[in-house]
């Protein structure tokens, strides 16, 4: 981030304040103090810094909190010490492990991965940088799948919805917490995801350490998540599926659409145990039996409320945007401090429960094939009497702080390529407005992102430095997926061309570009238009950009038989 960003950007604010807190006979708005915003800033004492120690009836266990977003927890073993979850960065990690070695220094000879999400998986490269012998990797047999993914196909778009949601490019000051942590910090160091070596489909029975641990698939706010049971410390690690907010059985960031059903039952394995301390990968431990089966159970009435009430008003014919003006939390749980919207929020819980359902259409034939954005807004704009009096409608929407209206004002002007420059300022002063007033972390970060990055300082978000380890650990075929859906149509329109890849390692592969697209095949068969010799490593970092092709193939690294030019170009199709 440029250093002049944060100085232009919070002058932005302060006159947008300054705009809000103009006193005229005309109009008065001030900034007011919201008693939801003051509970925002008082939920960041779930998460505050420390290393907190618990003598369980089975052995002490370390739990790391305020280091990035998910917390780390590390259960001391006989001459050795398990951690379940690595946090959200190497850098991270160092400091958790720095602390965690004051306490018993003795080897780490199991990382545990409650689910695939980046918090919980990009610090675990500093624990075998630190080790004299590699530490198993354990997780669910899903969990690389749904890594590989998000490295993969998606990484763009959640990238940047995830930097707006997490507010990783605010300036400190704006930040009040996640929700669910104070901030996210993968962009501090390269990401340190390291493959799982030891996996399982159900549950897994292991004694490691002289801990005996115990694990079980519990699909809930992932479909890889598992939770940890220590049946001599009465200790659960419930991973994501719960925490103190409610959760987020939708993500604001992009998801696959999480089995809230499944989430319930797996709550409920997890109340067969009747734990006495439950340990959970963001906010604090709960400690005693019956704290930790009330959290439980509320948690789960909670999601399964909001599941049954959308089901029975969807069977009665309603649309989700009027189903989420009828779902409410019921009075005998709705104060839980474990269901504050800090993180999820029921709405949302009912917009994703009813597409998981019935899908994207809601049933009503005028949003089947709908006018397209543009249309809408020429159509909108003769209406009122052209786009000069939406613009005015936008300018009064600000100065009534009708601000959702200003939102969906903007949005047509901006269709209409009308006034760009006054759309934006006016656009951007919605966002703030509402963004600054928002006690949901996700929404309010994503607002006042969102409103960064109309601003002419702005350059992009902070991203992860890419290395050889973090590269290596991207798989083969996650490599010809994304090129798979990066290839650009308008390049390769009448082209035909078969280009073949043999990697040292014996693994072949294929990529047939036909009819503007590229079809990849495990199998290859000759002829071949292009023949390209070299390693995975050296492909993968070819195309990350950590090695130039060009003085790859001068070098030999990577040879081609068909052309070098023409690789080249090849390559070119999919930038």
């Amino acid at each position: 981030m440029k250093s002049n960003f944060n100085k232009n950007y919070l002058l932005s604010l302060y006159a947008l304040f300054i705009f809000f807190s103009c006193t005229s006979e005309e109009n008065t708005i001030e900034v007011p103090k919201i008693s939801s915003v003051e509970k925002l800033i008082e939920h960041s004492k779930e998460f505050e810094q420390n290393v907190l120690t618990y003598e369980t009836p089975g052995g002490r266990i370390h739990f790391a909190i305020g280091f990035g977003i998910a917390n780390s927890i590390m259960i001391e073993g006989d001459e050795g010490n398990i951690i379940i979850d690595a946090s959200d960065s190497t850098h991270e990690a160092s400091k958790i492990y720095d602390r965690f070695q004051q306490l018993n220094d003795n080897p780490i000879t199991a990382i545990i991965y409650t689910h695939n999400h980046g918090d919980h998986t990009f610090g675990a490269a500093h624990y075998l940088t630190t080790q004299k012998e590699r530490p198993m990797v354990i997780a669910h047999e899903s969990t690389d799948y749904y890594m590989q993914r998000i490295l993969g196909i998606i990484n763009p778009i959640i990238t940047i919805r995830s930097a707006r949601m997490f507010g990783t490019a605010l300036p400190e000051g704006e930040l009040i917490n996640v929700g669910i942590g104070k901030s996210l910090n993968v962009s501090k160091s390269p990401f340190g995801y390291v493959k799982p070596d030891t996996t399982f489909r159900k549950e897994l029975k292991i004694e490691i350490s002289g801990i005996n641990i115990e694990l079980y698939h519990a699909p809930g706010e992932t479909n890889d998540q598992l939770f940890v049971w220590l049946p001599v410390h009465k200790s659960l690690m419930p991973g994501d599926n719960i925490y103190k907010t409610f959760p987020n059985l939708y993500t604001i960031r992009g998801t696959t659409h999480r089995d809230v059903i499944g989430w319930v039952s797996s709550l409920d394995k997890m109340r067969s145990y009747e734990p006495e301390y439950i340990f959970p990968s963001h906010t604090k431990p709960i400690v005693g039996s019956q704290e930790a089966m009330d959290a439980l159970t509320t948690y789960r009435d909670a999601i399964q409320y909001v599941h049954d009430q959308t089901i029975r008003l969807m069977n009665e014919g309603y649309y989700p945007d009027q189903i989420v003006e009828m779902v409410e939390l019921p009075d005998s749980i709705k104060k839980s401090p474990f269901l504050s919207e800090f993180y999820g929020t029921v709405r949302w819980s009912v917009k994703s429960i009813f597409n998981g359902y019935l899908g994207w259409f809601n049933g009503n034939p005028a949003e089947l094939d709908p006018l397209s954005r543009k249309e809408e807004a020429q159509k909108f704009s003769k209406l009122v009497g052209g786009e000069a009096f939406l613009l005015e409608a936008l300018k009064k929407s600000i100065l009534d702080e009708d601000m959702q209206w200003a939102l969906e004002l903007s949005d047509k002007l901006l269709a209409l390529d009308y006034e760009i420059d006054t759309v934006n300022n006016l656009r951007q002063k919605a966002l703030l407005y509402i963004g600054l007033r928002s006690s949901n972390p996700n929404k309010r970060n994503y607002f006042l992102s969102s409103a960064m990055e109309l601003d002419a300082s702005f350059d992009g978000y902070p991203v992860a430095e890419r290395t050889e380890e973090g590269v290596n650990e991207i798989s083969i075929d996650t490599i010809f997926s994304i090129l798979s859906v990066r290839l650009n149509p308008e390049r390769v329109i009448n082209q035909n061309i078969k280009t073949c890849f043999l990697f040292s390692s014996g693994i072949t592969r294929a990529i047939t570009i036909r009819n503007q697209v590229a079809s990849v095949s495990a199998n290859v068969d000759l002829p071949c238009d292009i023949t390209v010799k070299t390693s995975e490593l050296n492909f993968k970092m070819a195309l990350s950009g950590l090695l130039n092709p060009v003085m790859a193939i001068a070098s030999g690294d990577i040879i081609v038989d068909g052309g070098n030019t023409n690789f080249l170009k090849f390559l070119s199709y999919f930038r």
